[in-house]
C-alpha cells in the first residue's frame, strides 16, 4: 500500500480507537489534493472535512481587494474544517493546497454524528482544535513582531512538521501570498537562508539543508506552537 493511501498516516486518524475506526474507515474517500486546489472558499457551506496524508493545506483570510495572508497550516498532524463541527458550519477563511499531495474526506454528517456522540472523538477533535487556535494566535504576532526572514523560518518549519522528508515544492509567489509580503521580500529572505547554509532553493523546490540551524534563526513562535501540539496532541490512541 502507498503512504499515502494508508488514512492511519494521518496522526488524527491513526488515534482513533479501534470501535470508532471501524466506524469510520467504510466513509473515509481518498481524495487527490493537487497544488492550488480550493477546499472551501470564505462563508461556504462546507461539505466535508479533509484529513491530509502527503499534502499540506494554508487556511488563508481574503480581504476585499484581492490581498491574503496564512494564519494556519494543516498536514498530516490534523483536519481542515473545524468549523463543520464545532457548529459555525462556515469560516470568513479560504482553504488552499499550498503542497500537492493527498488525503482523505468525511462527510460532513458523519463527523457531525461523530463529534456528537461525545466520546472519544468529540474530545480528540476540540484538542485538536485548542492546538489550532494556537497556532493561529501565534501567527498573528509572529507576523506583526518579527522580521521577515523569522517568519519564513518559523513557516518553513512548521511546514516541514506536517510531511514527510526535508523538500517543498513552492513558488516564491506563493510564499508571499502565504505570508501577505511582497514577492521581492520573500526572495531576500530565501537568499539569506540559502548563503547561510540554511536551505537549497531553486524553481519552485525548497530543501532543508540544516534544519537544527534553522531552528536556532527561528522566532519563539514555532517553539510555542510546537510545544502545544506535542502537549494536546501525543502519539497515543484518544480517550
Amino acid at each position: 500500500m502507498p503512504p499515502h493511501t494508508d488514512p492511519r498516516r494521518n496522526q488524527l486518524l491513526a488515534s482513533l480507537p479501534d470501535a470508532e475506526w471501524v466506524r469510520w474507515q467504510p466513509h473515509l474517500e481518498l481524495t487527490d489534493l493537487p497544488l492550488g486546489k480550493v477546499l472551501y472558499e470564505s462563508g461556504a457551506v462546507q461539505r466535508h472535512v479533509y484529513f491530509p496524508t502527503s499534502a499540506i493545506v494554508s487556511l488563508l483570510y481574503v480581504l476585499e481587494d484581492g490581498a491574503s495572508a496564512e494564519i494556519a497550516v494543516v498536514g498530516l498532524e490534523g483536519v481542515v474544517g473545524v468549523s463543520l463541527f464545532m457548529g459555525g458550519g462556515s469560516t470568513p477563511s479560504r482553504a488552499v493546497v499550498q503542497s500537492a499531495g493527498h488525503g482523505f474526506r468525511l462527510s460532513s454528517q458523519i463527523m457531525k454524528e461523530e463529534f456528537n456522540r461525545s466520546g472519544p472523538v468529540m474530545h480528540l477533535m476540540l484538542r485538536y482544535t485548542q492546538a489550532l487556535i494556537t497556532q493561529m494566535s501565534q501567527t498573528a504576532v509572529c507576523n506583526r513582531h518579527h522580521s521577515l526572514d523569522q517568519q519564513l523560518c518559523r513557516w518553513l518549519l512548521l511546514s516541514l512538521d506536517r510531511l514527510r522528508g526535508s523538500e517543498l515544492i513552492m513558488t516564491q509567489e506563493l510564499i508571499a501570498n502565504m505570508l501577505g509580503v511582497r514577492r521581492e521580500g520573500v526572495t531576500e529572505a530565501a537568499l539569506k537562508l540559502q548563503r547561510a547554509g540554511l536551505i537549497s532553493y531553486a524553481r519552485g523546490h525548497i530543501t532543508v539543508l540544516d534544519r537544527p540551524g534553522l531552528e536556532k534563526r527561528t522566532c519563539e513562535c514555532y517553539g510555542v506552537v510546537k510545544k502545544e501540539y506535542d502537549r494536546l496532541l501525543p502519539a497515543i490512541i484518544a480517550v
